[in-house]
């Protein structure tokens, strides 16, 4: 079924039809009109074509201003859809920042969807309210990644000046997003998160891949050559264009030459997501290193000595980031934040939609089962549409702002009822209907045992659900035609309500709701 396919084609020839109409009998119409007036003075014949001119010209005008609105609506859509499936890179700042407001303002489109309801505000405010006062504060997150005693939090804390971040020579201890601003940075924070090897719980993981996202400037920790969870870190942060650099700590490990192959590998591995110049050594502990002394006598004497803790290689180099790129990194990771808020916003926008919607199917097939089993005739009659149904399209065509109206929906439940019995293979009597389904019913354990009058009602509660179910799916898809027409639909929802769970689910309920009746 595709009524509204259907009826756009109807319309399209009926509009044809006028013109054609309009273009045989206007220009006769109209010139014996002016013959008319003319005969009455030449004033009255020059004023006639004067009104029906300024007519035609304001019909004309409305006409192009309309096609002109829709046309522009139709590219502005296809270039906003263009838009978003770009990279921020590949996007202007100024363009980023428009497709950002026009994110921000969806968010909102898509809250008044729900009615105002609080529980989806609850949800969605805060998540606003960050990208708001990240926008309007312009502070950057540096986020630190690292597997377990990488020495991630070392580093941080050397960053920091102080001790703020935990750490232990166990490893495993950064269980939770610690953040703090960076001394002498104006609005910049940095971010401490659970180690690459500490993430085994799934909050660990849910911690880390919202530090992820929301990262301005991305410091992973590694103590040399890059791990698997390191390499896979990587890619995806360099899939989301984030930049990254990379911090070769403990560097007294390694001789120099060892150090510079150690580096010139890690920016082998971490190509083309990492700059060369990203990849710095550091030391972020005092380490020891030995020394040999050649005495006068020519002997040599070993030593240990201490090696000073060093991260000015690190330092500098977010410095100059900073400096250079941070208005674009804080730019191009609040567009990001903006488009993963509006994916947020649809799918609590849509899960709160699918249980009113769902809210208002149960109610509606309970009482079209009550009315069922108190009804001494077994006759449902879905072909010509019930009033109860009739009326549950309407309310979930509402829930999902779809405009329908009751004709359409007696229709839609006419097609439907004919899918019924034709999936079902009865020729079109509605009673062989309610006996097939009822046998269907009762192959599931224990619900042979209901009685004829809750039977009946159970019937008619499942065919008002799987009518329900199917007009769910066709209103929260805005009314697109689904994949094999509503006859396809109509079956693929028939199969999901009929399985032997479901069913016995709905056996269940019948017994309550409808046994007293």
């Amino acid at each position: 079924m595709q009524l509204r396919k259907t009826m756009s084609g109807f319309m399209m020839i009926v509009l044809l039809a006028f013109a054609g109409l309009a273009l045989v009998y206007l220009p006769n119409w109209l010139l014996s009109n002016y013959r008319a007036a003319a005969g009455l003075g030449q004033i009255w014949g020059t004023l006639y074509l004067v009104v029906v001119g300024t007519g035609l010209f304001l019909i004309t005008g409305s006409a192009v201003w309309i096609v002109w609105k829709l046309w522009g609506a139709s590219i502005y859509k296809a270039r906003r859809r263009l838009r978003r499936n770009k990279n921020p890179s590949e996007l202007s700042h100024s363009q980023q920042q428009r497709e950002i407001d026009e994110n921000l303002e969806h968010v909102e489109t898509l809250k008044s969807k729900t009615g105002g309801q609080d529980e989806v505000n609850r949800q969605l405010d805060p998540l606003v309210r960050q990208v708001v006062e990240k926008r309007e504060q312009q502070v950057l997150e540096i986020v630190a990644f690292g597997t377990i005693s990488s020495g991630k939090s070392s580093v941080l804390n050397l960053l920091a000046g102080r001790d703020v971040f935990a750490t232990d020579t166990r490893g495993g201890t950064t269980v939770t997003r610690n953040e703090i601003p960076w001394p002498g940075m104006d609005r910049v924070t940095l971010v401490d998160t659970p180690g690459l090897g500490e993430v085994d719980g799934e909050s660990h993981v849910q911690i880390a891949a919202e530090s992820a996202r929301d990262a301005d400037l991305v410091l992973l920790v590694v103590d040399g050559p890059l791990r698997a969870s390191e390499h896979e870190l990587v890619d995806r942060l360099g899939e989301m264009e984030k930049r990254i650099i990379v911090c070769l700590n403990k560097g007294d490990w390694y001789s120099d030459p060892d150090r510079e192959k150690l580096v010139a590998q890690i920016c082998r591995q971490t190509q083309p997501h990492v700059r060369a110049e990203d990849v710095v050594s550091i030391q972020a502990e005092t380490g020891r290193r030995l020394r040999r002394r050649i005495q006068v006598d020519g002997t040599q004497s070993e030593e240990q000595v201490e090696v000073p803790a060093s991260i000015e290689p690190l330092a500098d180099r977010m410095l100059v980031v900073l400096q250079q790129d941070g208005k674009e990194l804080l730019a191009a990771n609040l567009l990001l934040q903006s488009r993963g808020l509006v994916e947020k916003a649809r799918s609590r926008v849509q899960e709160a939609l699918d249980r009113k919607a769902w809210s208002i199917v149960d109610k509606y097939m309970w009482g079209a089962g009550g009315v069922a089993a108190i009804n001494p005739f077994p006759l449902v009659d879905l072909a010509a549409g019930t009033g109860i149904s009739t009326k549950m399209v309407f309310d979930l065509a509402e829930v999902y702002q779809q405009k329908v109206d009751l004709e359409t929906a007696k229709q839609w439940l006419s097609e439907m009822g004919k899918n019924l019995v034709g999936f079902l293979g009865a020729q079109g009597a509605t009673v062989a209907v309610t006996s097939i389904t009822a046998s269907l019913i009762k192959t599931v354990p224990v619900a042979g045992t209901i009685a004829g009058g809750v039977l009946q009602g159970t019937v008619q509660a499942l065919i008002t659900k799987w009518i329900g179910a199917v007009f769910i799916e066709y209103f929260r898809n805005e009314m697109n035609t689904p994949e094999g027409g509503m006859a396809g639909l109509a079956r693929r929802q028939w199969d999901i309500v009929t399985r032997a769970d479901e069913l016995r689910k709905l056996v269940q309920s019948a017994r309550s709701k409808l046994g007293s009746s």
